[in-house]
């Protein structure tokens, strides 16, 4: 069945005129005369690599978001805070970690502003003027004394996508005295979840897959990584004993179907982020506004036999990051690390001149989309999940709570439950994670350090899982049988 949802149109203003927050909240007008224009266009659940500026036009074409990389600064290893759906965005728009959030899951916890105040209300308080328009996942109330946006026009579920470029064009394009803020938040391609389970699409069909063999690729590492952690063996058989991830026996060209489709949803949301960018453009915005482009987590898409997200696995949490102020002619690449749910609210701040918040552990990309060297950029960054989805596998309850470290060179994971919960991978030269090195005594000295690398974040960032995912010498811990 397929649920219509209506475009809510919500318009309250109110005047706030230099409103400071509260001294959880901190932000407050800085002295600079000339506030950019700030434009965060958003899709849901697209992995890193997927436009046709990273891998040609072959299987894939997005000329919209290439448009945006030619004329910006494209970060190659962004990753998402945590990769599902509704723990990404309440960071993203409060710049806190899940940790801080509370929320780790695809939950109704509710997100305490008062701790984490959302960015719309940041930018209210400096004098801008507010608008969101698309997909919400954000767990505060859509009023504007909660989330800080005048104007929303928001999805209630996935779809709607063509009805989101109009109120984001009339808002940004009217006649004002203030500069805005305006959020463009896309569902696709999400789809690729429906598309997976033979479902009818809430955005519309994309048609059949052709016959494989003109269909993409299967991923190239399609197979489970060598010394694959127990742990993740027994997420992906629970998954896939789940209705909701049904792909267990797929084949490689059932994956490469899979995979046809999920382009095709990328392009046809490239198409409506088009609409926008072209008035934005016509209109001369472009001169005067940042434009962030991103996604809150990606899709496996077979990587290792998994669809969807919520693992650790590159295709999961590595996602576009495009930043973009004014007309450049050379394209720009950025291999720094990035976490989106800590670096894009920071940035935002710093290009309206906003004081940053002292609580927020992010930092501005200001002077990276500027032209500027990065000085004394960190030398890695955490990911954090909670895998609570699939179902019970050898009478276990499958619940699983992680951290990912992400090093220059290394990647390595570390899990609450199994026999051997760790994995380290060399992402340097195996940046298909397909072979999992922390059993390897050769890399013994890398596994401490990346240990130590996790115990700092804890102690800087008050992540208190850390001391359960480290004690013991990370000994086995086993999962709780059903219904304990």
């Amino acid at each position: 069945m397929i649920f219509e949802y209506p475009l809510i149109i919500v318009q309250k203003r109110q005047k706030m005129d230099r409103m400071r927050l509260t001294a959880s909240g901190q932000a407050k007008e800085a002295s600079e005369p000339d506030k950019s224009n700030i434009l965060l266009i958003m899709t849901d659940q697209q992995s890193s690599d997927l436009m046709s500026c990273v891998m040609g036009t072959q299987v894939l074409h997005t000329p919209h978001m290439d448009s945006l990389a030619e004329h910006g600064l494209r970060f190659t290893r962004a990753y998402t805070p945590n990769p599902l759906c509704i723990p990404a965005r309440n960071s993203i728009f409060s710049g806190c970690h899940p940790h801080t959030t509370g929320i780790q899951s695809n939950s109704s916890k509710k997100l305490d502003i008062e701790k984490c105040p959302l960015m719309g209300s940041m930018f209210l308080a400096a004098g801008y003027d507010t608008g969101y328009f698309g997909k919400w996942h954000i767990n505060a109330e859509k009023d504007v004394d909660k989330s800080g946006f005048q104007e929303m026009a928001v999805n209630q579920g996935n779809g709607h996508d063509d009805e989101i470029a109009t109120p984001t064009i009339e808002f940004m394009t009217r006649n004002r005295d203030k500069p805005f803020l305006a959020v463009a938040s896309f569902s696709n391609p999400h789809d690729v979840c429906q598309l997976a389970r033979g479902e009818k699409l809430p955005g519309g069909e994309v048609g059949e897959p052709p016959p494989p063999e003109f269909c993409p690729p299967a991923p190239f590492n399609l197979a489970e990584p060598t010394n694959e952690t127990d742990t993740m063996s027994l997420a992906r058989r629970s998954y896939q004993a789940s209705p909701m991830f049904p792909v267990g026996t797929f084949t490689s060209d059932d994956w490469r179907q899979l995979r046809w489709g999920y382009y095709r949803l990328i392009e046809k949301v490239d198409a409506e982020i088009g609409k926008i960018l072209t008035a934005f453009r016509a209109s001369g915005l472009d001169k005067t506004t940042l434009i962030i482009f991103t996604s809150d987590h990606g899709d496996c898409a077979g990587a290792h036999r998994f669809n969807q997200k919520t693992v650790f696995y590159e295709e999961s949490v590595r996602v576009p990051l495009i930043m973009s102020f004014g007309r450049h002619n050379e394209v720009s690449v950025s291999d720094l690390l990035v976490n989106i749910g800590l670096d894009i609210l920071p940035t935002m701040l710093d290009f309206a001149g906003i004081r940053t918040p002292s609580g927020l552990k992010g930092r501005s990309l200001k002077a990276l989309v500027s032209g500027e060297k990065a000085k004394d950029w960190r030398k890695y960054l955490v990911v954090e999940n909670h895998i609570t989805q699939g179902e019970p596998v050898d009478g276990m309850e499958i619940r699983i709570q992680g951290r990912m470290v992400r090093s220059c060179d290394f990647k390595y994971c570390v899990y609450d439950r199994g026999q051997d919960r760790e994995a380290l991978f060399d992402m340097k030269n195996d940046i298909g994670e397909t072979i999992n090195l922390a059993g390897n005594p050769k890399y013994n000295r890398t596994l401490r350090e990346h240990r130590q690398l996790l115990r700092d974040h804890a102690k800087n960032d008050n992540d208190r899982l850390v001391d359960v995912l480290l004690a013991g010498d990370v000994g086995p811990i086993p999962f709780p049988e059903e219904n304990e």
